[in-house]
């Protein structure tokens, strides 16, 4: 059976991937979607890698926005895909590269506790802003708050020079700017440029399962 594992960015969860997985699931494709949120990027990187070391052969393993940074630290994918998401070569980091627009750092709320929260109105509009109203609500209703130091690190290894990989711009993303993404795809064996704003898995999915069932089958 063809697998795919799907991993989720800053302040999201995995159920934020549910329309995407369970469209997969029902064309007979196993998919995994770690929870991240473990800390520090090395623990993000683990937690994909366990679920990679998991599956009897190489899967095809997406990351968004952050996401890319985890993926980019795994070893064993068969394909690597990096949705509006960060490929960090040697030294570098999401923040170094470039990391958040300025509407996306408006957004982010600090708390008591030193955690960070992103303001729900403005989540909206920056991470959802061409997504229908009632898909938008819904992903704002799963955002959680980010402890200190998730989301920090410089992996260690670097996996889209040795694996075949795909980044697909997202022309409209008020998070991540996409004349940023156009510099980062330039590391990838192939690019691909959508209409949408920075999470299409949420607005248009069929898009994005239509890309993994795609590369699923030239592989």
């Amino acid at each position: 059976m063809a697998a795919v594992v799907l991993v989720h960015g800053l302040y999201h969860r995995p159920e934020h991937f549910d329309v995407v997985a369970d469209r997969l699931r029902t064309a007979g494709t196993h998919v995994v979607v770690p929870e991240l949120h473990r800390g520090s990027l090395p623990d993000d990187t683990a937690a994909v890698q366990a679920a990679i070391d998991s599956l009897h052969e190489p899967p095809l393993v997406l990351g968004h926005s952050y996401g890319g940074s985890v993926i980019t630290g795994v070893r064993g994918a068969g394909h690597l895909v990096y949705l509006a998401a960060f490929i960090p070569d040697a030294g570098e980091s999401a923040t170094s590269l470039g990391g958040a627009s300025p509407r996306l750092q408006d957004a982010i709320t600090p708390e008591p506790d030193g955690s960070t929260s992103l303001h729900p109105d403005l989540a909206v509009d920056t991470l959802y802003g061409d997504c229908p109203e009632p898909l938008a609500a819904r992903a704002v209703g799963l955002l959680r708050a980010q402890a200190p130091g998730c989301g920090r690190g410089v992996p260690e290894h670097h996996s889209w020079k040795h694996t075949p990989s795909t980044y697909v711009v997202c022309a409209q993303d008020r998070a991540i700017d996409p004349g940023l993404q156009r510099r980062m795809a330039s590391r990838c064996t192939d690019v691909r440029e959508w209409q949408t704003g920075h999470s299409p898995f949420v607005g248009q999915p069929d898009l994005v399962v239509d890309l993994l069932r795609q590369l699923l089958g030239g592989a």
